[in-house]
């Protein structure tokens, strides 16, 4: 399992989000028009398994964010 500074647990997408200087969640729930809960679970819980849809706009997300990143990378599917 992935920690954050204060302790609480992190997914691989988490992780990567929480490093990132020029994003972060609430940009990201923006940029995707997905809801705070699903970006949440996207970033701090390790069972959650997107749908393709979820997956398909936080991918959109990061694109108007201008990041070359996918989720898929983050996930196991």
């Amino acid at each position: 399992m992935l920690y954050n500074k204060l302790g609480k647990t992190r997914t691989k997408f988490g992780q990567w989000v929480e490093s990132q200087k020029d994003i972060n969640q609430s940009k990201l729930i923006n940029a995707s028009g997905m809801s705070k809960g699903t970006v949440y679970r996207l970033c701090n819980d390790p069972k959650f398994k997107p749908k393709h849809s979820t997956v398909v706009c936080i991918n959109k997300g990061l694109a108007k964010l201008k990041k070359n990143v996918r989720v898929e990378d983050f996930f196991n599917f």
